[in-house]
């Protein structure tokens, strides 16, 4: 029941970001100069009160929880998030169409130069602010529980394994009638950060059955395809067999059910808790502030309790190159999200941002100009 609760509270929010951004004017002098105290600090209310941003729809929800939070602390701001997916984000970005964009991916080695272009000569960074775990979620009558390694979930995607009843998948499952049913992968049909984190994990995870390598286009071959995370949703709740991946906050929203993983150390189910392990495996690629992080940490975890197949969520910004007026407001949002918003994102399916983290992130979103 709370976490009916809470869902439902992130669904009105859904609604707060189109009518924060659409219709608030606050033309009270000196409006755009205010301060907020919040639980973690003060918070700069400072340059336009509309900000757009496109991209992943799997930190649609996390969006929500961050602009309510943000238009209660600095009333009169607001954020248009259209979550069209990680690839249209991106493009959108570096067309000039969104103040910054949502991805689960990095932006791309041929995407670099393009965004540095689009933010006036300056480099673009890739800003983590959303961790989340993604659910193997299923469609399968009578299969309370559902138990995979690695190795099963790239034959199910690469067609290897078509039927409930596989001997590798009864093996996994001793103890529950496996049924003789025909396994429907459904996966994203559109470019999909979620998509490129799945496909990592399998490389690491699998890398004997899964040879078809990463990216945001899905490469397994087999199954059906259905748009964001809404439509992976939807298929599989309507496809018997069906099995895809989705974020977390979205399985437990539909009142799907998801699998556990084996990774080598024992069975995992998905909780808050045994992705939060994960997460605190989280690492850097470089030093300065493109915060791109090293997902294999997390991808190839087998520690007991710890749950591998995890997203993170950029933030793709200008380190220079805005006009004052939206770099202002892009640090403001960024700086209450990066703070005082983590407190809400367990309710909606994400994990909280490790210190380590978010002591880098802070720090970028400061050196922002």
């Amino acid at each position: 029941m709370q976490l009916a609760k809470a869902l439902a509270a992130v669904a009105s929010m859904t609604v707060l970001v189109g009518l924060t951004a659409c219709g608030s004017d606050d033309n009270r002098p000196g409006a755009s100069a205010v301060t907020s105290p919040g639980p973690t600090g003060t918070i700069a209310c400072t340059g336009k009160d509309r900000l757009t941003a496109e991209g992943s729809s799997a930190q649609q929800n996390a969006m929500a929880v961050f602009t309510q939070m943000w238009s209660q602390y600095c009333p009169g701001k607001g954020l248009s998030y259209n979550p069209t997916g990680s690839g249209a984000g991106r493009e959108q970005f570096i067309a000039g169409h969104a103040d910054f964009a949502g991805s689960d991916s990095p932006l791309t080695a041929d995407q670099i130069g393009p965004a540095a272009r689009r933010c006036g000569g300056y480099p673009a960074w890739d800003l983590p602010l959303v961790f989340g775990p993604i659910a193997l979620v299923y469609n399968v009558p009578g299969l309370p529980t559902l138990t995979l390694n690695g190795d099963a979930l790239a034959k199910i995607f690469t067609g290897r394994i078509t039927s409930w009843n596989d001997p590798i998948l009864a093996a996994l499952n001793p103890g529950q009638t496996m049924p003789d049913l025909k396994i429907t992968p459904i996966y994203r049909v559109d470019s999909s950060g979620t998509t490129d984190n799945l496909q990592e994990y399998l490389t690491v995870a699998a890398p004997e059955s899964w040879t078809k390598g990463v990216g945001g286009e899905f490469r397994g071959g087999v199954g059906e395809g259905a748009p964001r995370s809404s439509g992976v949703v939807q298929a599989v709740r309507t496809a018997h067999g069906g099995i895809g991946y989705v974020e977390k906050g979205f399985a437990d929203q539909a009142g799907l059910p998801y699998a556990q993983l084996d990774s080598g150390n024992g069975v995992v189910p998905l909780t808050n808790d045994t992705a939060a392990k994960a997460v605190a495996s989280a690492s850097f690629v470089v030093s300065g502030n493109d915060l791109v992080l090293d997902m294999n940490s997390m991808h190839a975890a087998q520690r007991a309790g710890t749950y591998p197949l995890m997203l993170a969520t950029y933030e793709i910004v200008c380190s220079k190159g805005y006009d004052a007026q939206t770099a202002l407001a892009v640090r403001s949002f960024l700086t209450m999200a990066a703070t005082n918003g983590q407190a809400g994102l367990p309710s909606v399916g994400y994990v909280p941002l490790p210190d380590k983290v978010k002591e880098r992130l802070i720090a970028a979103i400061n050196a922002m100009q």
